[in-house]
Order: structure tokens, then C-alpha cells, then sequence
């Protein structure tokens, strides 16, 4: 896929442009970004009040270098809110709202969402919400929420029946993203982010998943080269896609290579016993499998993508559940037409599709052995 819209800013930022049908934004991107941030929001517009949401634990680690970035500990009000899955709720969104109206945020105010994806998309549907919109700059913090989450306008809610069925697309003014912020991730969630890379490089370029695989150990130990590389790589995709099919009418479904099986599994589980990127690291082996299955990916291409996958450490155990149920929660994803399933599949590295789900038997087959041939040594044969 070719590479999007992208200037240097500053030496030592990248500049990444995401077209929108509300209107263009950027996404600034590079170690130290953070110190932009006034100067980005300034490029957008005039503000009667900046409210920051964020979560305690976001704001305990990256909370100073945020309000100087802004301009000093007066320039913004900080509403913070569980940034738990398990709270990515209408609960929430009230409770955000509530707490603006408090403030006296008016519709000339903006809301600055810091934090990762469960924040960025929580902040942004109350944003999109609060007074019928107000704007909103996104500043993720996580691995998730810097590649992906963050870029493309998507923000919601999960309901107790699925993830992210209630919620709006509202772009935001700009997205500043500052890879230091990395450096105060716990292994666990930082490790899990890199799934979300891994997915760029098997739908979209064949060259970043051979940089994944040849630099997996640098990144693991967060290199500020290799971690600048992937993650404005992964923007420049994301951008890329979001550009031509803002509202997932077609080809942006690519984006949830992995997610049908990933999000099932996050539901199934209370979306307590994984990380948002762990669902999406067994996802992807499952529809390498699965794409295996059907004749789409090739044995080679599938056993590169559990192999790498399984390079991002061990994952919470696959849930002891009945496959049906598995698929019964996947009828609730968003690809699914007419009742039935769909899901997104690479016939080869670098390039992705949205196949109907055929043949019940393999797919049941493929989640009841999942655990096993991912934790084998992964040699497939055609």
C-alpha cells in the first residue's frame, strides 16, 4: 500500500495527513511530541477552556509532561475516569459528561483524550456527544491506541452483548503522539500493543512485517529507532485506509484482520482476562488458520504470522469454552450481513480481504485447536 500524505515537522516529528470528510487533521508523531501540543491545538482553532480526560493511572505517568505541553498546570481542567475494558460503558460517557457540564465546558471547549484506547474512545464518544460536539484532539499513550485506535474518527462503547456497538464516527482536530510515553507502559500491555503492528504488516505491507520479524527483539526492548519506524509506518496505513473508506463501508474492514475471533474472546471472557492486543495476537492466529482452512492464505504466510505473533511473549490461555458460543458472540461483529459472518483474511503478506464465512465444521475446528498449534511449533503444509 502506498505510503500517505507525510512531511517532516521539526526534524525530528513526522506529519502524517488523515483526510476526513469533517475535515482534514494531522497526526504529529516522533519521541518528545508532546511539546507541541499547544502549538497543534493553537493550528486548529480558538477555545473557551481545554478539558483534559484521561485516567488516574495515565495521568500519574504521564500527566506533567501533558499540562506542559499545554501551556502550565493552568491551562486545561483534568476529568479522569476508569480506563478499565471493563468500564468502557454509557456509564462512563455520563459520568464524562457530568463532569464537563460541572466545569462549565461550553461548546467553544475542546476535550484533549489522554490516554489509550479504552480513554481515547470513551473520551471521544462524549466528546461527539456533549452539547451535540465539541472538538477533540486525541493524545494516546499506549502501543494500541498510537497505531490505531486513535487514528480514523472511531469512537464507542461496548454494550453486555459486544464490543463497540454503541458509539459515533467523529474525527478529531489533531492527534499528537509522542513514543516516549511507551517508556511507561507495563511489559505486558506494551508487548500485547505490538499486535496491532504485526496486523499492518499482514494487511497491508509485506515490507514492515520483514522489519517485524528481523527487529522483533528491539522492539520488545522498546529501541526509540525501531519504535519510531513501526509506529509511523502503522499511521501512515491506517491513514492510508481511513482516507478512502472513513465510515467502514468497504475496505477499512481490512483494519480487523484478527478482530472477529479477538473481540469474541474479550467478550467471552468479561473483557477481564485480556489485553485488548493479546485477544487481537490470538485472533490473527486463528485467522491465519482459519484463512489456511479455506485455501485463501498460503501454509508458508500462515505459519510467518504465528510464528512472529508468538515472538510477542505468552498469552493468557485460550478460554475453556464451547466453540458455539465463540460464534454466537461473533454474530454480533460489525462485518456480519444477513446473519452471516464474515471475516477479514490474508491470502498472502501484504494484503488483506473480507471473505463470508463458509464451512462451519473447520471453523469450529479452528477454535478448539487454536491453543494447541499456536503453542506448537507452527509448520503448516498446503
Amino acid at each position: 500500500m502506498a505510503k500517505t500524505n507525510s512531511s517532516v515537522v521539526a526534524k525530528r516529528f513526522t506529519r502524517i495527513l488523515v483526510k476526513s470528510s469533517a475535515g482534514n487533521y494531522a497526526v504529529v508523531c516522533g519521541a518528545g511530541a508532546l511539546t507541541r501540543l499547544s502549538a497543534e491545538i493553537a493550528k486548529t482553532g480558538k477555545y473557551s477552556s481545554v478539558h483534559v480526560v484521561t485516567s488516574p493511572r495515565v495521568w500519574a505517568a504521564v500527566g506533567k509532561k501533558v499540562l506542559r505541553g499545554l501551556g502550565g498546570a493552568k491551562a486545561a481542567r483534568v476529568h479522569a475516569f476508569d480506563d478499565a475494558e471493563a468500564a468502557k460503558n454509557l456509564k462512563s460517557v455520563e459520568k464524562i459528561s457530568q463532569s464537563l457540564l460541572k466545569a462549565g465546558a461550553d461548546r467553544r471547549s475542546m476535550v484533549v483524550a489522554v490516554g489509550g484506547g479504552v480513554v481515547g474512545d470513551v473520551a471521544g464518544f462524549a466528546a461527539a456527544s456533549y452539547l451535540r460536539g465539541v472538538a477533540l484532539v486525541q493524545v494516546p499513550t499506549t502501543l494500541v491506541a498510537q497505531t490505531d485506535s486513535a487514528i480514523g474518527g472511531k469512537t464507542g462503547v461496548n454494550l453486555p452483548q459486544g464490543k463497540n456497538l454503541v458509539g459515533a464516527f467523529y474525527p478529531p482536530k489533531a492527534v499528537v503522539v509522542d513514543t516516549t510515553a511507551l517508556a511507561t507502559l507495563p511489559d505486558r500491555e506494551f508487548s500485547g500493543g505490538l499486535a496491532e503492528v504485526v496486523k499492518y504488516g499482514v494487511i497491508a505491507d509485506a515490507k514492515l512485517f520483514a522489519f517485524l520479524e528481523k527487529n522483533f527483539e528491539k522492539l520488545l526492548g522498546r529501541d526509540s529507532r525501531a519504535l519510531q519506524h513501526v509506529v509511523s509506518r502503522s499511521v501512515e496505513i491506517k491513514a492510508a485506509v481511513v482516507g478512502k473508506d472513513e465510515r467502514e463501508s468497504g475496505l477499512r474492514e481490512i483494519l480487523n484482520f484478527g478482530h472477529t475471533f479477538g473481540h469474541a474472546l474479550e467478550n467471552v471472557t468479561a473483557y477481564r482476562k485480556y489485553r485488548h492486543g493479546e485477544a487481537v495476537a490470538w485472533g490473527m492466529m486463528a485467522a491465519a488458520l482459519y484463512g489456511h482452512e479455506l485455501r485463501v492464505t498460503p501454509a508458508e504466510d500462515a505459519s510467518r504470522i504465528i510464528s512472529l505473533v508468538r515472538r510477542m511473549g505468552k498469552l493468557p490461555a485460550w478460554p475453556s469454552v464451547n466453540p458455539k458460543r465463540l460464534i454466537e458472540l461473533m454474530g454480533t461483529d460489525k462485518k456480519a450481513r444477513g446473519g452471516k459472518l464474515r471475516f477479514v483474511l490474508t491470502p498472502g503478506i501484504g494484503k488483506a480481504a473480507t471473505y463470508e464465512g463458509r464451512d462451519a465444521e473447520k471453523l469450529e475446528l479452528i477454535l478448539r485447536v487454536t491453543a494447541p498449534v499456536a503453542e506448537a511449533k507452527p509448520v503448516l503444509h498446503g
